[in-house]
């Protein structure tokens, strides 16, 4: 576990991006399987129809065994897509197996956009978000965008919504011991990681 005390937000997330790229592939692919059980017989995921991913980048935990089990017991699979105006927005989109992709501005592939397979992310039942770092009190560290503070944010004004049920999956080197958190930070019900769960209590 990383301390956080002392570090601002970019020293903190520059440290923790290069603590999970220096995972080996050997370690990546671990990781990926066992995050794959802690999940994929939760009821959590077990329940939910409409399931968004996300596909790793950036030494990211790799969740596609989840996705590719989502789409076998015929659950709708989604993938973040950005908007090319506002280039802020970003929304969230079906795809199925072996749907072409492109890489975005960021190098991240995505969907190409098709706005009638779109769905509101209120509509969604989980969202499965990456991260940078976690907390074991719901507190997320994203790569700066905002594009998933953003795209969440009418939680703020809906108080008695609670779908997606948001849920951040890490490697376990990615937990802090306290993150330091600001106004627009979307909680997290908790984070999965390789090692295990952390629901806020």
């Amino acid at each position: 576990m990383i301390v956080a005390e002392g570090l601002s937000r970019p020293a903190l997330r520059r440290k923790l991006r290069q603590t999970r790229r220096q995972l080996s592939p050997a370690q990546q692919r671990h990781a990926a399987r066992r995050l794959y059980r802690q999940l994929s017989h939760h009821p959590l995921f077990r329940r939910a129809r409409h399931i968004a991913l996300y596909l790793p980048n950036d030494g990211e935990i790799d969740p596609r065994l989840l996705l590719r089990a989502a789409q076998r017991r015929g659950k709708a699979t989604y993938l973040p897509v950005l908007n090319p105006w506002p280039r802020t927005r970003m929304v969230f989109q079906r795809i199925e197996p072996g749907e072409r992709l492109r890489r975005n501005r960021f190098g991240i592939f995505e969907p190409v956009i098709r706005t009638a397979r779109q769905r509101r992310v209120w509509a969604l039942d989980l969202l499965l978000m990456p991260l940078v770092g976690f907390d074991g009190n719901g507190g997320r560290l994203g790569m700066g965008g905002g594009f998933y503070d953003r795209s969440l944010a009418y939680r703020a004004r809906r108080k008695k919504s609670h779908k997606p049920t948001l849920l951040g999956l890490a490697h376990e080197c990615q937990r802090v011991d306290r993150l330091p958190l600001e106004s627009w930070d979307v909680p997290l019900l908790g984070t999965v990681t390789d090692r295990g769960w952390y629901v806020e209590r």
